[in-house]
């Protein structure tokens, strides 16, 4: 690791598992203080222990960013124990599984919340906190290949992160030149607690044999892209949604 991110503090929103742990882990590692975020504290908590006993310096906070005032308190909390935010990660999300004719009221309203509303105050609350401190900072928003291609029975989901697609990109416009740089990074199917019992059943392997490589994505591939986003390259870099997805969105693909 380069270290290429030493002395930045970032935040990273639903690290209690999957990418948004992998996240904290490599923003650890390349020097950074990280304020891990979600709702289940034992998960967090753990993982903090984890990196700061590997030399790292993070902390845990409790946080759900479906409730949006919650949000600021819980930046506050970071900038006094950690100092300016410098990044944020805006990960938290949720599945939105269901047919359109199946799917309930409540069950769409909490795919928003999260993944839509959560995001955007996130990213509104830590851009205040940027431009106070005078901080050229990075938002990275993890969007999904359904920001951009359909996915089959996920018609809410698809919609909600089609949403962080184009909120990336009027983000972008409007704080540009107050030096906050805020893409999407659109990753392909990787196994994580939300689909990991989707694979083993029939629909998942005729799913993956559809992929154009027939296999997932490791979480490992999107270390390069990432850290290209949350880092000082991204600084020519801004209202990009960054593929990385195997080829499973290509025509035909999956």
């Amino acid at each position: 690791m380069s270290g290429q991110l030493s002395g930045k503090v970032a935040v990273v929103t639903g690290a209690s598992g999957g990418l948004g742990a992998h996240f904290a882990r490599l923003l650890v590692r390349e020097g950074a203080s990280v304020a891990i975020t979600a709702r289940r504290a034992d998960k967090i908590e753990a993982l903090a222990a984890e990196l700061s006993a590997s030399g790292g310096r993070a902390v845990a906070l409790p946080l759900d960013v479906a409730d949006a005032h919650a949000i600021g308190p819980a930046f506050d909390t970071v900038q006094a124990q950690l100092g300016p935010i410098d990044i944020l990660v805006n990960n938290a999300g949720v599945g939105g599984e269901g047919l359109a004719l199946d799917i309930s009221i409540e069950d769409f309203d909490n795919t928003f919340a999260v993944n839509v509303r959560g995001t955007y105050f996130a990213a509104v609350e830590a851009a205040k906190r940027m431009i106070a401190a005078g901080i050229e900072g990075r938002i990275v928003n993890i969007g999904s290949i359904a920001s951009h291609t359909v996915l089959p029975g996920l018609s809410a989901y698809c919609g909600s992160k089609a949403a962080v697609g184009m909120l990336t990109k009027s983000l972008a416009r409007e704080w540009a030149r107050r030096g906050i740089a805020v893409n999407a990074l659109c990753p392909g199917y990787i196994e994580t607690d939300i689909n990991a019992d989707w694979w083993p059943t029939e629909g998942g392997q005729k799913q993956l044999k559809g992929f154009p490589k027939r296999r997932l994505m490791n979480a490992s591939d999107l270390d390069v892209a990432f850290l290209m986003l949350a880092g000082p390259a991204a600084s020519a870099i801004t209202g990009t949604l960054v593929t990385v997805d195997d080829g499973q969105s290509l025509p035909g693909g999956g």
